[in-house]
Order: C-alpha cells, then sequence, then structure tokens
C-alpha cells in the first residue's frame, strides 16, 4: 500500500519542487498551540511535517529543541497526548504527511506493538528514532514496516560506503541526511559537501533524499533545494516558537507559519533559477 509519504514525494516530483519539511515539538509549549501549528503549517507550505516526541535526554538534540522537549514535558505532555494532537489533525487534514521523531525510550515504555497500531490508528506516516542502529532494526524498525508505517533512518557525514548499505537496507519513505557532524541547529551546512553526499546516496537508492540540521534561512534551503529531494528545518522553528510565546498561541502561529513561507519561497525561487 502506498503511503502519504510516497504519495506526496511523487506529487512534488511531477511538479519538479523540492520538499519542505518541518519540525515541532509535540506540547510545545502545550498541546493546544502544537495543535493550532499544525494545522497551520501545510497552508504556510509545509509538505510533510515532524513531530518531535518529547524526551528527557534528547542526545542529538541542540539547545532550542532541548528547551522545546523541556516545555512539554513540563507541561504534561506524553507519547499518548501526541498521539490524541495527531489525531485531531487527521480530523481536518488527510494528506499532509505526519512523521514522528524522537528517541526509542519513550516508545519501549509505551509498548511498540500497542505503538505501531496506536500511532498508525491515529494517522501517524513514518517514525524517525535517531537512537536505533540498523542493528537493532528488530526492535522498532521491522514491528513499524510491518504495521504500515514508514521507517526512515539518518544518514550523516561519517557514514561511508561500508555502512551505508546497512542504514538503505530497511529505510522506507525517504533518507534523512544529517548535512553537519553534530547536534541539531549547531552549524551551518556547507552546501558543496551536502550537494557531494545527497549524490552518493542517490546513487544507491531510489527514495527521496532530504537534507536536514542547521538550515535556517530561505536561503540556505534554497541553496540546498537545488540538490536535494527536501530540505528539514526544525531548530528555527522551535526559536521562533520559544521567541513568541509571550504573545500567546496566536503569535507563536504566526511566527512559525511567516518563517515557513519564506523557506517556502525560497525553495520555489531556487528551482526557478536552476531551470
Amino acid at each position: 500500500m502506498t503511503t502519504r509519504i510516497e504519495t506526496r514525494f511523487e506529487a512534488l516530483k511531477a511538479e519538479g519542487r523540492p520538499a519542505l519539511v518541518t519540525f515541532i515539538m509535540a506540547g510545545d509549549p502545550d498541546a493546544g498551540t502544537t495543535l493550532e501549528i499544525l494545522r497551520a503549517l501545510p497552508g504556510a507550505g509545509a509538505d510533510l511535517i515532524e513531530l518531535g516526541m518529547p524526551f528527557s535526554d534528547p542526545m542529538a538534540d541542540g539547545p532550542a529543541i532541548q528547551r522545546a522537549g523541556l516545555r512539554a514535558l513540563q507541561a504534561g505532555e506524553t507519547l499518548g497526548r501526541t498521539l490524541e494532537t495527531v489525531r485531531a489533525f487527521r480530523q481536518e487534514d488527510d494528506a499532509t504527511p505526519i512523521i514522528l521523531m524522537g528517541y526509542y525510550n519513550p516508545v519501549f515504555i509505551y509498548g511498540v506493538e500497542r505503538f505501531v497500531a496506536d500511532a498508525k490508528n491515529a494517522g501517524v506516516d513514518g517514525l524517525i528514532v535517531v537512537d536505533l542502529p540498523p542493528e537493532m532494526d528488530g526492535e522498532l524498525c521491522l514491528p513499524a514496516i510491518e504495521g504500515g508505517l514508514n521507517f526512515i533512518r539518518l544518514a550523516t557525514p561519517t557514514t561511508d560506503e561500508r555502512r551505508l548499505p546497512a542504514v538503505l537496507k530497511n529505510t522506507s519513505g525517504f533518507v534523512y541526511y544529517v548535512s553537519v557532524n553534530g547536534i541539531t541547529g549547531s552549524a551551518a551546512p556547507d552546501t558543496t559537501a551536502v550537494a557531494a553526499a545527497v549524490g552518493r546516496i542517490k546513487a544507491k537508492t531510489p527514495l527521496p533524499v532530504c537534507v536536514g540540521f542547521g538550515v535556517r534561512t530561505a536561503e540556505q534551503a534554497g541553496a540546498i533545494g537545488r540538490h536535494a529531494d527536501g530540505v528539514v528545518v526544525g531548530s528555527a522553528l522551535v526559536a521562533a516558537i520559544e521567541a513568541a510565546r509571550d504573545g500567546g498561541t496566536p503569535a507563536m502561529v504566526e511566527a512559525v507559519t511567516g518563517l515557513v513561507r519564506d523557506l517556502a519561497g525560497g525553495l520555489r525561487d531556487a528551482r526557478l533559477a536552476a531551470a
């Protein structure tokens, strides 16, 4: 069965443009605001949405996303509440792919079989679990695939030719290329190096390749979008939410959607310039 993620990338390929993949943290600063932002993202230009599962020890995340996860946990966010947010989003939007991103511990505590079934029923399309290597595919990757979810793997600048086949083996939906060594939002990507890495990965798989970690501006997104099938932006959006908190939910929604509109415009302009 074709998933929403696969359908969306097929449509984008036909349009000749890369995807804008946006990340926000579930429950930051509260579940109600998260839902309002989710509902506004597609109209602002988001093609796929990654929704963070807050965790108390987010080893791959930079300060902005760490703070977002802490705010969410302090507000009472749980994995069950995150799934309810996705379910509520699906009442109005049955087309935009939703990918849960985070760490294995909350899923393990929830129960893998229960989680996969509940996530699928809520309307989740894919998973990114950053601390499960291919050697542990039996833990969650294979059950997720069997349950109808895409399992999206990370490749990094240190993923060499010997390691890449293992990374790609059970990956589906798309490949997420981490553009910098280190934590999220820690440095700006080197466009030349990213272009070479994307080409190397695409030579090994028919899957779309999306690039994230460190993309903050429309210009950066456009430069990467000339080579990649999608661009992932997370820390910049989470920081926009944090900066607008004093204005309440309307201000946070506007801060995020304004940035997403700029990023989408940068991607569009980049492909037009390259045509």
